[in-house]
């Protein structure tokens, strides 16, 4: 979003993101891949928009897992910013980078596109090289003088590392050094179970992140628990894809078209658009 699209008094992007996380009422994303979806997202109503790394990773024709091309993620990220009016956040992976250096110039031009969010994992990596990437990412949005919101991601419970016995210590205790290293907020994909989400929240002194899916507590019922921002992952484009599927297989199959009957209206869709001229995007 550029600098026009909102008043000079007005908060910035970066600040209205970081003000909507809270228990109260937790920020819910529903992660997007491109524009399009991105507009449909914005245009339900969405006060911010999310990435997701493996949406984008299939839309550019790779797998998910730090396998796409850094220039060919920024592209996207750039276009999904500059097209709608509310803050962005990037689900930037490991950082696209193989050193803290590589991560915070990929920050730099993660800001540069306009976001002002990020997610940065671990993954399978120990967890002093996911704090180094944060203290880099932090450098680098001090040197922007943007108010980055760095939203650390564990995989212990996605990925079940370690002893499931002393999984949630293991999570407690990364969380604890991504946040002395700058983490604004920490996202653990993997785990719904309301007791454990509940003690994940209370050891915490930033926001709380999960993933949902079907089954889940709903994000009201989350915040309950103490979690600030509910998302779905790569979950809407697998939704997304898994139309286009019974579309083709209804299509090659029966020679049906009924799997068409839930579709956005096509001047529904189009209408998104053809904002006009002096609307700033």
């Amino acid at each position: 979003m550029t600098e026009t699209a909102r008043s000079l008094n007005a908060p910035s992007p970066a600040a209205l993101f970081r003000a909507l996380h809270t228990p109260a009422r937790p920020l819910a994303l529903a992660n997007v891949w491109d524009v399009a979806s991105a507009r449909v997202v914005e245009a339900a109503g969405a006060s911010a928009i999310a990435t997701t790394s493996a949406g984008v990773a299939w839309s550019l024709g790779a797998p998910d897992g730090d396998r796409v091309s850094r220039d060919l993620v920024l592209a996207v990220l750039a276009r999904i910013a500059s097209a709608v009016a509310v803050p962005v956040t990037a689900d930037i992976e490991g950082g696209y980078g193989q050193s803290p250096a590589e991560v915070a110039e990929t920050v730099a031009r993660v800001l540069d596109a306009g976001v002002v969010g990020v997610n940065i994992e671990d993954g399978t990596r120990p967890p002093r090289a996911l704090a180094d990437r944060i203290e880099a990412s932090r450098e680098a949005a001090r040197k922007a003088g943007v108010d980055l919101f760095v939203n650390a991601r564990t995989d212990t419970y996605l990925l079940g590392l370690g002893d499931p016995g002393t999984r949630l210590r293991e999570t407690r205790a990364r969380a604890r050094t991504y946040v002395d290293a700058g983490a604004d907020g920490v996202f653990v994909p993997g785990v719904t179970d309301p007791a454990v989400v509940a003690e994940l929240a209370a050891g915490l002194t930033v926001p709380l992140n999960v993933m949902a899916g079907p089954g889940a507590p709903t994000v009201a019922e989350f915040g309950a628990l103490g979690v600030s921002r509910v998302s779905l992952g790569s979950g809407v484009a697998q939704a997304a894809y898994a139309a286009a599927r019974r579309a083709a297989l209804d299509l090659l199959g029966t020679g049906g078209y009924d799997s068409l009957g839930h579709a956005i209206p096509y001047p529904d869709l189009d209408a998104l658009f053809h904002a006009p001229a002096d609307t700033p995007r």
